[in-house]
């Protein structure tokens, strides 16, 4: 009997203990890898008012740098930072994995020399969540995140950090196994910020002020049910129009709306939607729109969404979150997780149409939610958590090594920027030959599943949690 209520005792205790935790914001989060990880996480409405405690500080104190007025930097200590910031990067990283949408950052070297204490962030401090990253142009810095029960774009001043302006409107999406939060990147263009959330909602607004041009949303006018884990696929600017991925089943798929105005341009397809992103590419020597659906690869008209080209591509679950990879003048490389793989299609263009063939397919590289890169015909990135390197032409492993979770990879001067999983931040030569770490520090706390973003040798990161800016100028 005695045994017995010690044993209730130590229940009551454990349950207790577990309320208390509970209250203190103990969770259980789920990885990439789907195993459940206990972390204090706080509440959207904590971290909301951590957000404005920041950010009234920041009012509090002198008033950002103007991109207009840039002579005011001389007067500062970090003038050549700001300077910098707002000349040197203009317009350059404004698409999702920078401005060919590949992961690549081809403006000026960065320093790879990294300390072994690690770098010191220019400036760190919290912010929204969601997995979006930030696109850059004109010294501000763009992204979406959830505030408490709202969907909020922001800029940001890139030299300090300091908020700009928000647009906000109320939204909450909620996904248990991936998380809540808008996922899709901004796009930047010609003074306007195109923003759309995790339930749809599609906005321009201007760079400067944040006032909304247009807005819409993609779902109700598709006529499309949301997917599993939300709309993620950045808008992207073709000629005069923004194309978008709805998924809607009555040929509106893929949708395209003037950039100026938001009228209805074109829609097209009955296709599923995916995670991926569009992209305008040359392949073949036709320009043309790279969209992956949940079922298929393929290239279309830009100016009507007509098939040019497809490629099944068929998966668990119809995740595919990867961006594809161009391989020369007419090879593609997409890659897929949950043991689907890698592939290379060759095309060959016949009349108005063009035919395909695989070159290669293996399990050697499952990007999940990761993308890879490419340097001198060599392949980059995590297969599942493992970096690991293939050759293009072959798909042959040249190496696999070093676990940095379900992260992001960024192509930089030679060597990879790896953003993991729990937050780090690695530096890793691009060499076929041998997995070459050379360097890794703890940057961001918590999870960490958003793509960094680099201009003018300055490098944004951000997670569910924190964002930080690192100097990487030589």
């Amino acid at each position: 009997m005695k045994n017995r209520r010690v044993v209730w005792r130590a229940l009551a205790l454990l349950v207790v203990a577990g309320v208390v935790l509970y209250f203190l914001g103990l969770r259980i989060v789920l990885y990439g890898n789907a195993f459940p990880h206990l972390r204090f996480v706080k509440s959207k409405a904590a971290q909301a008012t951590e957000i404005e405690r920041s950010r009234e500080a920041q009012r509090n104190t002198e008033a950002p740098l103007n991109a207009d007025l840039k002579v005011r930097a001389t007067k500062s200590p970090d003038a050549d930072l700001k300077v910098r910031a707002t000349e040197s990067s203009d317009a350059y990283w404004t698409d999702f994995r920078g401005p060919a949408r590949d992961g690549a950052y081809r403006q000026t070297p960065i320093l790879t020399a990294w300390p072994a204490k690690g770098l010191t962030p220019i400036w760190k401090q919290p912010i929204g969540g969601g997995y979006a990253s930030f696109v850059i142009a004109r010294g501000r810095a763009f992204t979406i995140e959830q505030r408490n029960h709202d969907e909020v774009t922001a800029a940001y001043d890139v030299a300090t950090g300091r908020e700009l302006w928000t647009s906000s409107w109320p939204a909450e999406f909620h996904e248990f196994m991936g998380g809540d939060g808008p996922r899709a990147t901004p796009t930047w263009f010609d003074g306007v910020v195109y923003s759309l959330g995790a339930l749809g909602e599609l906005r321009c607004l201007d760079e400067t002020t944040g006032r909304v041009v247009w807005r819409t949303n993609i779902l109700q006018d598709a006529g499309a049910e949301n997917l599993q884990w939300g709309m993620s696929a950045a808008p992207l600017i073709v000629d005069d129009t923004v194309i978008v991925l709805p998924g809607g089943r009555k040929h509106s798929s893929v949708a395209a709306y003037n950039r100026r105005t938001g009228a209805r341009a074109w829609s097209a397809l009955d296709d599923k939607a995916a995670y991926a992103s569009p992209m305008l590419v040359t392949l073949g020597g036709v320009r043309q729109l790279l969209v992956v659906s949940g079922s298929r690869m393929m290239g279309l008209t830009p100016d009507r969404g007509d098939v040019l080209w497809e490629f099944p591509w068929t998966t668990q679950y119809d995740v595919n979150a990867s961006q594809p990879l161009l391989i020369g003048d007419n090879r593609v490389f997409i890659s897929t997780g949950y043991g689907t793989g890698a592939a290379v299609i060759e095309l060959t263009k016949r009349d108005d149409r063009f035919d395909v063939k695989e070159v290669w397919r293996n399990i050697r590289m499952k990007n999940k939610f990761t993308s890879s890169v490419l340097l001198d015909g060599y392949i980059f990135g995590l297969d599942d958590s493992i970096l690991a390197c293939l050759d293009a032409a072959t798909g042959e492993l040249k190496w696999k090594g070093g676990r940095y979770g379900y992260g992001q990879v960024l192509l930089a001067d030679r060597h990879l920027i790896v953003l993991t999983e729990d937050g780090d931040l690695a530096l890793v030569r691009a060499t076929p030959e041998k997995h070459d770490e050379r360097a890794r520090f703890a940057v961001l706390e918590g999870k960490t599943w958003n793509h960094p973003a680099l201009a003018a040798g300055l490098l944004l990161v951000r997670n569910e949690q924190q964002m930080a800016a690192f100097d990487l100028r030589r």
